[in-house]
């Protein structure tokens, strides 16, 4: 006698190295093999369902009300253990809430980043890049993920969040736990006490800065509701601009073309910046939804409860835009999200991200990769693209009559 087959669909382990390190193979086999729906698993024994489809992603993201961002139905179905919970369990900010309180929440938000001075932002920037390539300019080689990427951004939102660095190290440290989904409760723990401890300080000491601006916003926000919007603020300000810093770097290293463009003055900073951002999006997957109700779109059926995940990376580079979605710089991507969740702060992170490449190919204009891109390494993790390291060389200053040039 035959056994019956399990109508349970196979689902993609998006935690393995595998997945990791060659993401784009596996969103066109998912393609092939599902459509624009595909099962998934974020961890073991954590189904999900990632949305490749771009037209279907719209849809989900404009639709908050069949497809909330509240997961607390969901989370009390996987344990306190469960290493991705820290990246999707409910929080009282904009990201996780859905109605009258999203709209608080967001409110104050939005006004607290829209008072964010360019120009300073900008001058703020420059003197961190400058500082950070001044390190390493006379070794001849770096690793511009851990000596220029990571440092510009951590000290660029340190500066806009009116953090002191010793606080923000603690909160970088215990979000890129959460994020590689490796001793996330340890790096939850880590990020609660640090926030707080930087929310006291800007309550004793408020400043011209997004945290004091958060905390005299007439919201009335409690200190559990700040800790929370800062949360979202340093998890989008931290790991993905990193990221994003760091791929573009990859693509003017690897790209001829494109370089040439860039230097040649056809191309500008923002439009590279793009091109990352339509094809190696630094925050691949995310901006998760949970059905209250099973949900039907296209025919496939979402179940309730269940998380919906938009890949960001993979819709981006949905073949139903064309052949070359992401071509002349152009900004119709997913990866600032779009519908009532859309990203608020994509000013100051452009600025930030474009401060950071223009200075580091002013300073270093003959910059190499070191090594074989083929080489490289990534880490792994369902929610984000992330080098573990960008290694490159160039010439050192020379030395003029006794004088370093």
């Amino acid at each position: 006698m035959t056994a019956p087959l399990s109508s349970a669909p196979e689902r993609v382990a998006m935690y393995e190295p595998a997945f990791a390190s060659d993401p784009h193979a596996t969103y066109r086999r998912m393609r092939e093999q599902h459509g624009p729906f595909v099962p998934v698993e974020l961890a073991p024994g954590v189904p999900a369902t990632l949305v490749i489809g771009y037209h279907q992603a719209l849809r989900i993201l404009n639709d908050p009300v069949r497809f909330p961002a509240d997961p607390r139905q969901w989370q009390q179905t996987v344990p306190a253990t469960c290493p991705v919970l820290p990246m999707l369990e409910w929080r009282p900010n904009a990201l996780r809430s859905s109605g009258t309180e999203h709209t608080r929440y967001r409110e104050a938000n939005v006004a607290a980043i829209d008072a964010v001075d360019g120009h300073h932002l900008r001058a703020v920037v420059e003197d961190i890049a400058d500082a950070a390539i001044a390190a390493f300019r006379h070794a001849g080689r770096a690793d511009l993920l851990g000596e220029y990427a990571w440092p510009v951004a951590f000290n660029a939102l340190n500066k806009a969040l009116g953090c002191p660095e010793d606080t923000g190290h603690r909160i970088a440290d215990g979000m890129a736990k959460i994020f590689d989904g490796v001793n996330a409760a340890a790096g939850n723990d880590i990020l609660v006490r640090a926030i707080s401890d930087l929310i006291a300080l800007r309550r004793r000491q408020p400043g011209d800065d997004i945290t004091s601006r958060l905390l005299a916003h007439p919201a009335r926000l409690s200190d559990t509701e700040m800790l929370h919007q800062l949360v979202t603020l340093y998890g989008a300000g931290i790991e993905p601009l990193t990221n994003l810093i760091v791929n573009s770097c990859l693509v003017l290293l690897t790209n001829p073309e494109y370089s040439a463009n860039l230097h040649a003055g056809s191309a500008s900073v923002r439009e590279a910046l793009d091109y990352v951002l339509h094809r190696d999006s630094p925050l691949a997957n995310y901006c998760v939804s949970y059905p209250p109700h099973p949900v039907e779109i296209d025919g496939f059926v979402f179940p309730a409860h269940e998380p919906v995940v938009i890949s960001m990376a993979g819709c981006n580079n949905d073949p139903a835009l064309g052949p070359d979605p992401g071509a002349a710089g152009s900004r119709a991507h997913l990866s600032w999200s779009t519908g009532p969740h859309a990203c608020p702060a994509r000013t100051p992170a452009y600025i930030i991200a474009e401060t950071a490449l223009t200075h580091l190919l002013d300073a270093l204009p003959e910059v190499e990769l070191a090594g074989q891109p083929g080489e490289l390494t990534y880490r792994p993790g369902p929610f984000h693209r992330a080098l573990t390291s960008l290694p490159v060389v160039f010439p050192t200053p020379t030395t003029v009559e006794g004088v370093s040039a």
